[in-house]
């Protein structure tokens, strides 16, 4: 790290034993040298930015009140974790942070025992710690469960069915709530506006002087809540909601005033039962620049922290969420019965412009993936033509509405799947490794899977023309360079085609390892067909393929078992034909955090691993060669 900072404290910490070893008067200077290292650190390296400058304190609090490991921290959504790492034993090896054989970018339970929870999804903190809790007293263990709940995964249904579930347990669960009023998006709902009444007006400012007058001395928290609700009247809001669960609230309390944060949870700490905790912390704290831009500092790559981000260079390559979110426009203008979906992913889906030129077509519905789908089945059902935006890993979390809400009733949904395939430095939380597989099993949903980006365009036109739901899956990043139309003009439907005639093997290709099978074809002379489709599979081409060819290879950067690849052999079996086919795509296990290409490379889906991997099974078509 930069060798004018001292970190003087921070390099004495190895473990938060050694954080508990430090006095309270410490704990500042601690957080304002953790702030720095974190900041220079992921100015090297890239990664989240915005959610970790803002938990340093409380990430500081929690570990120098509670026993942890012994006592459980579980994180929701996980890109908080790094002052976490930080604090664990991780500090000198944050410099491999989210590359192949590093640091991840979440908590993983096999990279550390501090890591109570894998969490990289929103909203699963309060059932993980709840369990956690629970278990704990039914093996007579004495320790604390504590859940970490932030970055707008409270208006996620799961975090109340927990909620629901814990305040009737009476166990010994502390729900931390790090309200910084933002998840990836700027935030929506009405939970948002009732919390951001709270930290309105006289209210907070009254908690904030009584967190720091009140709480000198520590009397017990039934007192402090008394005196909070004295001193401030709308105390009686928060109660009514949260209490009403059956936890004892409170809050709300100023999460970067690390000395109050230490007396609330030391008081916290000798109570019995559920409690809910309420901290308002800044995204960006201590970082102007991210400070003032949360969703530029989110997730960014290498930069100079004296000097900010910097607007990279312009290219002539779209990505294919740019595609996606010019198409969305322009859809739009030419008809007016289409709405767009995001459950919080605005900026990360391409839907920006969208928002701005159609704003009352627009709906942020939060990260609330289940909501999202059936949402769009009932502006389906009156009409519209509802597109959901959603990452593919995120889809999985809506798969019971998937089928039984706009499936089983055949509505025209068009779902754009962002992210499908390996996504390089978030690991396998994110990986779009399944979604052909998970989709082609359910009766009247078409899966498409674009090459190129012009094709993607195409595709998802074709998806919108259809009268049923239709998935069009498409790559983080950018593809071949092959640049969109202006128009609107569609693909015919299930339907695929042969880019290059060769001899005796044909490469069958799903999605964007398409140029990598052409590059092979042409060393190897092989036949390669885009066959854009997973589902309905273009059988006719196939046939003529197969009737054509002593061999077939499938290639798709999706999971094999129950992939595009295993639609083509069910195809096959049911025509009666017996053909020697090679199923390329991701293996039966779960791929790390990486550079893509790499891991591309790893699993055998680059040019070269493709032509290896054919030349290996068909040896016998190519000894000429």
């Amino acid at each position: 790290m930069l060798t004018h900072t001292p970190y003087s404290l921070l390099q004495s910490i190895h473990s938060p034993v050694d954080l508990r070893q430090l006095q309270r008067a410490q704990l500042g200077g601690l957080a304002t040298e953790l702030r720095a290292y974190l900041l220079e650190s992921v100015a090297k390296t890239g990664g989240h930015l915005s959610s970790n400058l803002g938990t340093v304190e409380l990430t500081v609090a929690l570990h120098y009140v509670f026993n942890t490991p012994h006592d459980r921290v579980v994180w929701d959504v996980g890109h908080q974790t790094y002052p976490h790492k930080i604090l664990t034993g991780r500090r000198e090896r944050m410099s491999t942070l989210r590359q192949l054989g590093g640091l991840s970018g979440f908590p993983q339970r096999v990279e550390s025992e501090f890591d109570a929870f894998g969490t990289a999804h929103s909203s699963t903190s309060i059932s993980a710690a709840l369990g956690m809790a629970l278990a704990s007293r039914l093996q007579g263990e004495e320790r604390h469960a504590i859940a970490v709940i932030g970055d707008g995964a409270m208006t996620a249904g799961m975090a109340f069915e927990a909620m629901n579930n814990a305040g009737v347990s009476d166990c010994n669960l502390l729900v931390v709530l790090n309200d910084n009023d933002m998840s990836i998006s700027p935030p929506v709902g009405a939970l948002n506006r009732y919390l951001a009444k709270l930290m309105s007006g006289q209210f907070y400012a009254a908690a904030k002087n009584a967190g720091k007058t009140v709480l000198k001395g520590a009397p017990p928290l039934f007192e402090l809540a008394r005196r909070f609700e004295e001193s401030a009247k709308g105390m009686v809001k928060p109660i009514t909601l949260f209490e009403k669960f059956g936890f004892n609230y409170v809050g709300p309390i100023d999460g970067h005033d690390v000395d109050t944060l230490v007396t609330v949870l030391e008081n916290i700490k000798l109570l019995k039962g559920p409690q809910f905790l309420h901290v308002v912390t800044k995204k960006g704290q201590g970082y102007k620049l991210a400070e003032a831009d949360p969703v530029a500092y989110h997730g960014p790559g290498k930069f100079d922290p004296a000097v900010g981000l910097q607007q990279s260079a312009t290219t002539n390559k779209p990505t294919f969420t740019q595609v996606f979110g010019d198409w969305l426009c322009d859809m739009a203008a030419a008809d007016d019965r289409l709405v767009a979906i995001t459950p919080a992913m605005r900026e990360g889906s391409g839907m920006v412009e969208f928002e701005k030129r159609f704003p009352t077509r627009f709906f942020d519905v939060g990260i609330a993936e289940q909501h999202a789908v059936t949402f769009a089945a009932g502006l389906a059902c009156e009409g519209l033509k509802p597109v959901v935006a959603i990452y593919s890993t995120f889809l999985q979390r809506g798969y019971d509405q998937l089928i039984h809400d706009v499936a089983i009733q055949n509505l025209p949904v068009v779902f754009a799947l962002d992210r499908a395939g390996l996504v390089g430095a978030d690991g396998a939380t994110h990986a779009g490794a399944y979604d052909i597989s998970f989709l082609r099993c359910i009766p009247n949903i078409s899966v498409a899977c674009p090459a190129d980006e012009n094709e993607c365009r195409q595709l998802l036109s074709t998806a919108y023309a259809q009268n049923t739901p239709v998935a069009v899956r498409y790559p983080r990043g950018t593809g071949a360079g092959v640049v969109p139309t202006c128009t609107l003009d569609a693909l015919p439907f299930g339907k695929g085609e042969i880019r290059r005639t060769g001899k005796h093997v044909a490469i069958l290709v799903f999605g964007t390892l398409l140029q990598a099978a052409l590059q092979v074809a042409e060393k190897l002379d092989v036949t390669v067909v885009n066959m854009r489709w997973a589902k309905p599979l273009d059988e006719d081409l196939l046939r003529q393929v197969a009737a054509s060819h002593e061999a077939l290879v499938t290639l798709e950067e999706g999971c094999v078992m129950g992939g595009a690849g295993s639609a083509v052999l069910e195809a096959l079996a049911h025509a009666g034909l017996a053909k020697p086919v090679l199923q390329l795509g991701l293996p039966d296990v779960f791929i790390e955090h990486g550079d893509p290409a790499k891991l591309l490379a790893m699993q055998g889906l680059d040019a070269s691993g493709i032509e290896a991997s054919v030349k290996a099974r068909f040896e016998i078509f190519f000894n000429a060669h």
